[in-house]
């Protein structure tokens, strides 16, 4: 019991914190759209580059944070051992990766469209490189059980961010101060800050892990390396196939787009700015995956287990489809989360949001195939989502520009959604109630079908209409399913 106690405290501690903390990164949207106008296209830079960015982190990593949990808790390994080895990998192939980077640097940042800012390239690629590196001694404080100075370490990083951002980007501005030089208004510096501020971050949280850098004297185990190594080369193709679903749309995009670079930045700016709103199904999604996973494993033998992965997926999707609802509701408020020159793009926000909703299922799909030992599968999903997400916006991004890259993202989710589903159903069938998903569905469609029509209403009569569609919802699953588990208890 007192195992299981330390297990939930655990699991608390680390999803409210890595809620709180992306909840906290999100005020860097309307910090950064502030400062930097859609029309001058710094954002759509920033957008670009966090893209690479994501992709890079999964590249580094190579899968060696679950590679690192296997083998630290296989029998027959050295505990120390495989932390001081695991450490040694990662550190070699971050400064490795970083010297190529450095020596290649300018043919690099030319061929991503960088040619005359090459310190981009340069600060972010060593800040993703070390934040690679970090994610091993991170993970030593989940094995040791240390969710407090993990979850205290994340959020300081995240607040000495929008600290740094609020300094850099407002206030020495407005007091028209620069602690480096003369004050420069000069695009190429604030975004430059912005990149700096990133590696700052990174550096101060390396330092804070001086005590779990001390795993380096154990030494290195050659056998060791090879062995994870084989186990963790799958796991690389999934994360890079999977993070492809979310960043190829804006890597692609400034290659895609018919119109100058400063255009197409403009244009991925207004994108990148937009979609922040919707990340907050991300958050939700984030909050249900924290708890569902230690749920699934630990119900997997249980004799009614998938009768109760059928009524989870139920209860998610109404949840989030509540959410949906309730964004969209009120978005004429929730806009003034990102600069007003960006709101154009806010036809984006329904889409993505939905594309969201799709992930999210398809992430509750996916216990079929790690409960039957068919990882495989999932990167055969993913990939596929990957291949269709780049064939839609290299067909539609020049006709269509930022749409394009919301639709290939819906387009992509539908089908890696799809195709675990009918192939899940083969393997290890669970009866989803699809007729109840289906009427929640299209409950919602409806509701936001009226919200639509009522953005041309005063503020006021728009967002009592909009409650109004809302409570009726919310009445619904009253009604239909809450009632029905309270009879029940």
């Amino acid at each position: 019991m007192s195992k299981l106690k330390s297990l939930a405290k655990d699991t608390a501690i680390y999803g409210l914190s890595s809620i709180v903390a992306r909840f906290i990164n999100y005020l860097l949207v309307p910090i950064q759209t502030a400062r930097f106008a859609a029309s001058g296209g710094e954002y759509g830079v920033i957008t670009n580059v966090y893209a690479y960015v994501s992709i890079l982190i999964i590249l580094l990593t190579f899968g060696m944070e679950t590679t690192f949990f296997r083998f630290m808790n296989r029998e027959g390994e050295q505990p120390e051992r495989i932390y001081s080895t695991t450490l040694r990998m990662l550190a070699f192939t971050s400064l490795a990766s970083i010297a190529v980077v450095m020596a290649l640097l300018h043919p690099i940042a030319a061929a991503i469209g960088y040619a005359d800012h090459p310190e981009y390239v340069a600060v972010m690629y060593t800040t993703v490189a070390i934040d690679a590196f970090m994610a091993i001694p991170f993970a030593y404080l989940r094995y040791q059980h240390k969710p407090v100075k993990f979850a205290m370490l994340k959020i300081f990083n995240i607040v000495l961010n929008i600290t740094l951002n609020i300094l850099y980007l407002i206030v020495l501005p407005a007091l028209r101060l620069n602690p480096f030089g003369i004050y420069d208004e000069q695009f190429t510096l604030d975004v430059a800050f912005v990149f700096y501020i990133n590696l700052v971050c990174t550096l101060c949280s390396l330092l804070l892990l001086w005590k779990e850098l001390r795993g380096f004297r154990f030494g290195f185990d050659r056998a060791a390396c090879r062995r994870m190594l084989g186990y963790t080369w799958p796991l690389l193709i999934m994360g890079v196939a999977g993070q492809l679903n979310q960043a190829a749309s804006q890597i692609l995009f400034p290659y895609l787009y018919d119109g100058s670079v400063e255009e197409a930045r403009t244009q991925l700016g207004i994108y990148g700015a937009c979609i922040k709103i919707a990340m907050i199904m991300v958050m939700i999604t984030q909050a249900f995956r924290f708890a569902y996973e230690p749920f699934v494993f630990g119900r997997s033998k249980d004799r009614d287990n998938r009768e109760t992965y059928a009524q989870a997926m139920k209860y998610y999707l109404i949840f989030t489809l509540l959410a949906f609802l309730c964004v969209m509701g009120y978005i004429d408020i929730l806009k003034f989360i990102i600069g007003e020159s960006y709101w154009e793009g806010l036809r984006v926000v329904p889409i993505v949001m939905a594309a969201e909703i799709m992930f999210g299922v398809f992430f509750n799909l996916s216990f079929w195939y790690k409960l039957t030992d068919r990882t495989i599968w999932g990167a055969y999903f993913s990939g596929i989502g990957a291949v269709v997400l780049i064939a839609v916006d290299v067909l539609l991004i020049p006709r269509f520009s930022y749409m394009a890259c919301a639709w290939a993202g819906f387009c992509a989710y539908a089908v890696s959604m799809l195709l675990s589903y009918f192939i899940g159903q083969h393997y290890y069938k669970i009866d989803y109630p699809l007729r109840d998903m289906a009427v929640y569905t299209l409950a919602a469609v409806a509701l936001y079908a009226v919200m639509t029509q009522t953005h041309d209403l005063p503020l006021w009569a728009e967002l009592g209409i909009n409650t109004l569609l809302i409570v009726a919802f919310t009445a619904l699953i009253l009604v239909k399913d809450i009632k029905k588990l309270i009879i029940k208890k």
